[in-house]
């Protein structure tokens, strides 16, 4: 995943998703906090005994952290969570490792693998573009065995039975070391699942190390849209933060509203589209819903267009049209009731079966969107990507 975010980072394509911006004076804070955390913060000091090792996700709008709240109260004390504050705020009576973290890529590897520059050269040759792989494996290598080992101890001192992670492909050293123990791995989906997504598709599901036992998928959509490796079983769990509109509150929508939904990865071109729906299209309000790791000045507003930042739910709940290029929030829009259009942009290709089933129609270039804006799809059956929550425990 690291390789693929240089490649298409360094070759143009994307900028980068999820960008991390610190002053020296953040840093050190953030060093401090480490320290501290050794004592504060450490698992392995932390009292009670535990069945369960929960990993949320960084992001936590309105401070919730909507994937694992709802599995969090259910295990109540018998859970321990590990969040961490590197890149983002823990949860209250959370615990987590960042001080190992940290330390565990700190020192890189002097021994220099030889087949890094046959793959450095071979990808340059079929993309042209260099990625530096040595510098990659020299950091990600050393770091993931120093933390499977440290993660190892730690499930052998709690005695954990069961882990649930989000993000697992960003959390392989704890889902190497479970499976080391023969412990169950639980992923829970926190965003879209496509053919394309290095993470979940392995075209003729191969064997791949260190890969969860499950997937907890908030619909059946998600269950089968990719070839998962083998041995990783699939199944809908659903979702508690989001459901369907009444009738009336769909008949309540702004039919003027039309929300684009950013990403840091295609957020500059997708605001070439509202630009150009703005001029044709006057009338309309149209608002560039900014993702949760963008600021307002990343981006100067074209005339008729409002940057917007507050709970994307909210607001995708009063509009009427919708555009993206691959974001989550495009297939949340389809279960608020959106008019669903596709940015023909790099990434768009994530979308794909949702835009085969007619459940949203992509969109060429900018001067496409006006006169499209009206022939836009509903999903015919939401319930297929966010159905109600049924926690298996």
């Amino acid at each position: 995943m690291r390789v693929f975010h240089e490649l298409t980072r360094r070759g143009g394509l994307h900028g980068d998703p999820h960008p991390v911006r610190r002053t020296r004076a953040d840093q050190a804070r953030l060093v401090g906090k480490h320290v501290a955390g050794t004592v504060t913060r450490n698992p392995f000091l932390a009292r009670g005994s535990f069945d369960s090792l929960v990993v949320p996700h960084p992001r936590k709008p309105g401070g919730v952290e909507v994937y694992t709240d709802s599995l969090r109260a259910a295990l109540g004390s018998s859970a321990l969570v590990l969040d961490s504050g590197i890149n983002g705020t823990p949860l209250p009576d959370s615990r987590n490792l960042d001080f190992f973290t940290s330390a565990a890529g700190a020192v890189r590897s002097r021994k220099a693998h030889a087949r890094c520059e046959e793959i450095t050269a071979a990808l340059e040759a079929a993309t042209g573009v260099r990625v530096p792989i040595a510098a990659l494996v020299a950091r990600e290598v050393p770091k993931h065995a120093r933390l499977r080992a440290v993660y190892r101890a730690l499930l052998r001192r709690r005695r954990i039975k069961t882990v649930y992670v989000v993000v697992a492909y960003f959390h392989q050293h704890l889902v190497g070391a479970a499976r080391d123990l023969g412990i169950r791995v639980v992923e829970l989906q926190h965003g879209v699942i496509s053919p394309y997504h290095l993470g979940y598709s392995y075209p003729g599901r191969p064997d791949v190390p260190d890969q969860p036992d499950e997937l907890w998928c908030f619909g059946s959509y998600w269950t089968d849209v990719a070839e998962l490796p083998a041995g990783m079983k699939a199944s809908v769990v659903g979702a508690s933060f989001i459901s369907p509109l009444s009738p009336a509150e769909v008949a309540a929508k702004d039919p003027r509203s039309v929300v684009f939904l950013s990403q840091g990865t295609t957020g500059p071109a997708l605001l070439g589209y509202a630009a150009a729906l703005a001029a044709a299209r006057p009338d309309l309000d149209v608002a560039f819903q900014l993702h949760p790791s963008e600021r307002s000045t990343d981006y100067v507003a074209p005339a008729g267009v409002r940057l917007a930042a507050g709970n994307t739910l909210a607001v995708l709940a009063a509009a009427t049209y919708q555009v993206g290029v691959s974001t989550t929030a495009l297939f949340e829009g389809m279960v608020l009731g959106c008019r669903t259009a596709v940015a023909k942009l790099p990434g768009h290709e994530y979308l794909t079966p949702a835009i085969d089933r007619g459940d949203s129609a992509l969109v060429s270039s900018p001067d496409a969107l006006a006169p499209a804006l009206s022939s836009l799809p509903n999903a015919s059956d939401p319930a297929t990507y966010y159905a109600p929550l049924r926690l298996p425990l």
